[in-house]
């Protein structure tokens, strides 16, 4: 829910709206009711951070493609907000997720022809492969509970990521751990740069690895990927890796359990597919709309003043785009709390807008695709183990449950 200080009006807007601790459980209640007020509002999150929030979808759209809000943490506005410490700049401040144009433009060249080789384009063979694998080790418990995030949502994107990029399957619990540690907001800073550290120091040496033994993988490709003789540095490519695999599998890890529990709470939305298997692809984009597996995303930071909704944010905020609340926005998605396989409007908002849109979305529908489809042809009688509501994430990054309890057979 969403308590809003008492203040004169006059003093509102410098008062923040109160996000208080059951945001992550149920944030649409207070999606709802702040996008009734506005489409920015200046709020305290749960982690006890204050910035604007953005809800509205066409006052979403705006903000991505607004050059006076930036993304990039080494920039002016993201030091003004941050009070002279930019958060990370030193870590990350090379990632492409963090750059504003030209340098983004740059980097987004070189990572666009890397994900256009043989070893993106051929992968959906070896995704089925990969996950009627994982079912089948599940046969044998299918009639007992299993937290089906554990043993399939979470393994099979992990997989995927790791067999792109050329990372042995070993070390995926590694990656687990230390992505689970970066996007949760009940972690201390030293337990983040912890894994901060020990993530890039791994990548590191598995980039020198691959200069010394290039192989038929992405992280190959990007080594050698060039754009007119430009390639990536050093630094560039630890960055460019370290991003591709947490954003490579916590979001579609989120795809596919959020759209597994609608599955499991919708009878209608089953029963349409179990009619019409082709309607995947519409349930897809109906479930990245539904239940954003990215939520809110990450901040930017206003370089200049910049109106949002009528509302002026000064120059040196952060600002927090909600593409979750963007996509169950009223005036644009017709009862848009509902799931409908039939919507016409599939122009959601999950993967981002703008020159930061997802580069990875085309990979990430196809793969939660076939991991449902796969899913639903081996148990159709799938259910939830569990009479209580599902619990999710503490998170403002990604949106996702901390398990999903269900019986493959009843």
């Amino acid at each position: 829910m969403v308590h809003e200080t008492a203040a004169p009006a006059s003093e509102l807007v410098l008062e923040p709206f109160e996000l208080s601790d059951d945001f992550y459980q149920r944030p649409h209640d207070a999606y709802d009711l702040l996008r009734a007020r506005g489409a920015a509002h200046f709020v305290r999150f749960p982690d006890g951070g204050t910035g604007w929030l953005v809800t509205d979808y066409e006052a979403a759209k705006a903000v991505f493609l607004d050059p006076a809000v930036s993304k990039a943490l080494k920039s002016p506005g993201a030091q003004a907000a941050l009070g002279g410490d930019a958060g990370g700049a030193a870590m990350f401040g090379d990632m492409m997720l963090f750059y504003d144009p030209p340098e983004h433009t740059r980097l987004r060249a070189l990572v666009n022809r890397a994900f256009s080789g043989r070893a993106v384009r051929e992968l959906a063979p070896r995704i089925t492969e990969l996950a009627d694998g994982l079912l089948a080790g599940l046969a044998e418990d299918a009639a007992t509970e299993q937290d089906l995030l554990d043993r399939y949502a979470f393994p099979l994107p992990m997989l995927v990521i790791c067999e792109l990029l050329g990372v042995p399957n070993e070390d995926r619990d590694s990656f687990r751990a230390w992505s689970t540690t970066l996007v949760s907001n009940d972690e201390t800073p030293e337990a983040r740069g912890a894994a901060v550290s020990q993530f890039l120091g791994y990548i590191d040496g598995l980039i020198r690895a691959k200069q010394e033994a290039p192989a038929d993988d992405l992280l190959s490709e990007l080594i050698s990927a060039s754009e007119d003789g430009d390639r990536l540095s050093h630094r560039e490519l630890i960055s460019m890796v370290f991003l591709l695999l947490i954003a490579g599998f916590e979001t579609t890890v989120n795809l596919i359990s959020n759209a597994v529990a609608i599955l499991l709470t919708d009878n209608g939305v089953r029963a349409a597919l179990a009619a019409d298997p082709g309607r995947m692809a519409d349930f897809v984009e109906e479930a990245l709309r539904f239940e954003s597996p990215a939520g809110e995303g990450t901040f930017r930071y206003t370089t200049a003043p910049v109106t949002v909704g009528g509302i002026e944010i000064p120059a040196g905020q952060r600002v927090l785009v909600s593409m979750a609340a963007a996509d169950r926005d009223p005036s644009r998605f017709d009862d848009p709390h509902r799931v409908d396989l039939d919507r016409a409007d599939k122009n959601h908002l999950a993967f981002g807008y703008g020159v930061h849109r997802c580069v990875g979305a085309p990979l990430a529908r196809m793969e939660g695709g076939v991991a449902l489809t796969r899913l639903l042809a081996a148990y159709p009688d799938l259910v939830l183990a569990t009479d209580t509501e599902l619990s999710w994430r503490k998170s403002l990054i990604v949106r996702g449950l901390t398990a999903l309890p269900v019986r493959l057979r009843p």
